[in-house]
């Protein structure tokens, strides 16, 4: 009986011909497993392509609403952004895949999993800190690093070795751009995007959005319901997490929302031109941060901006089975307990502009913050105030005219 390897399957044309490679190089039984994180149409057809390419088994595991729940609504609550711009989309889907890869090793006791990441990006940091922390004794094959197995470099060349090892599926040798899609974005590189003097052409690769010129010229409203920093209502319905951002999605795709043209760091080091395509995740981050603003005193709101930028460097650096994400999120949760109520804002040409946030727990009090004296603050009281918190800068100008005499 042969050993098992388990192949994480997009049913593309890299991980297509990773099937035969993996059968004559390794002598394995080939148990493809997709993760459906939201992929949409992209799975269509994946059983029987993975068959035809020679493997023994394909898992397809609907884990939308565990990514909607258990992965994305953290990254919300914390307000995770990478480098000011990356809302995470690829980032914050990877571990869990790492975690279902395992279980289906587990499962059919495989010796190995194998993945098609290439051996510049992140993805390969990812999958593999994923796999090591669930599952250390598990071999993880990478062929795209393996440059004395795996001899090749162009689609031309995947296309031929399908061909030779009798898979012949309509793949086309054109290269398009590289993305990736799940619930929460679409990510775009390659071709023009490679060169970032080079504006992106918008009308060949916007999926899930238009431009902000191609949106309506009519705002719209749209009302949202928190409850302990979950969203749990869109637009007066009741709704789940899920189908709350694919609603966002398609009214933000309508009005232009969360698209950005970046130049990130990756974690191997090298820099890396991307679009990315948000636009219910932009709509949702935005949302949760209007209704926290009124809800957390100062000190809690200062430290969670630190405490965000952390949250998305160990979610982009592929740690999300660590200690330190743990307690990262165990703070983060726990600011999350009265971030509670309603957010009302109107959608138009590519902004997201306020109209109007309630909350029971609402820490804004209109008699304090208005023009007018109110019993609680007392305009005298400031002035003391300004004294003891001027000191410092008081005492170091005295010091130094001293000095100059």
């Amino acid at each position: 009986m042969k050993d098992k390897v388990v192949l994480a399957y997009s049913g593309g044309l890299d991980t297509t011909a990773i099937i035969p490679w993996l059968k004559e190089n390794f002598d394995y039984d080939v148990i493809c497993c997709c993760i459906n994180v939201g992929q949409e149409s992209e799975l269509d057809g994946l059983e029987d392509r993975a068959k035809l390419s020679g493997a023994e088994k394909l898992y397809v595991l609907d884990v939308v609403d565990e990514f909607a729940e258990e992965y994305i609504v953290p990254c919300v609550q914390a307000h995770a952004v990478y480098e000011n711009k990356y809302l995470l989309g690829t980032s914050m889907a990877r571990p869990l895949i790492a975690k279902k890869l395992v279980e289906i090793a587990r499962k059919e006791n495989a010796v190995a999993i194998c993945h098609g990441a290439t051996g510049k990006g992140n993805d390969q940091v990812r999958f593999e800190l994923g796999i090591k922390a669930l599952a250390p004794d598990i071999r993880i094959i990478a062929p795209w690093r393996m440059n004395e197995l795996w001899n090749m470099s162009s689609r031309e060349d995947e296309i031929a070795y399908c061909k030779a090892h009798g898979i012949d599926l309509p793949f086309s040798a054109d290269s398009s751009y590289s993305r990736d899609r799940n619930l929460w974005h679409i990510s775009h590189e390659g071709l023009e995007l490679e060169d970032p003097a080079n504006e992106p052409n918008y009308d060949h690769l916007l999926v899930l959005s238009q431009t902000p010129e191609k949106a309506p010229d009519t705002p719209e409203y749209v009302t949202m319901t928190f409850k302990e920093g979950v969203p749990v209502s869109l637009n007066g319905k009741d709704m789940k997490v899920a189908d709350i951002i694919k609603e966002l999605n398609v009214l933000g795709g309508k009005h232009g929302i969360g698209i950005i043209d970046i130049v990130e760091n990756r974690v191997v080091g090298m820099k890396s031109r991307g679009v990315y395509e948000t636009p219910g995740g932009t709509i949702l981050m935005e949302a949760h941060q209007q209704l926290e603003e009124l809800i957390l005193d100062r000190a809690t709101y200062d430290t969670k901006i630190d405490m965000a930028n952390r949250f998305a460097q160990i979610v982009y650096e592929g740690k999300w089975f660590t200690p330190l994400r743990e307690a990262c999120q165990a703070f983060i949760t726990s600011t999350q307990k009265y971030v509670t109520g309603e957010v009302k804002f109107k959608l138009y040409k590519g902004n997201i502009i306020k109209a109007g946030t309630t909350s029971p727990y609402s820490l804004y009090s209109e008699s304090l913050a208005s023009f007018t004296t109110g019993e609680l603050y007392d305009h005298h009281d400031a002035e003391g105030f300004i004294n003891l918190f001027g000191l410092s800068l008081k005492v170091r100008a005295m010091k130094m005219a001293e000095n100059e005499k």
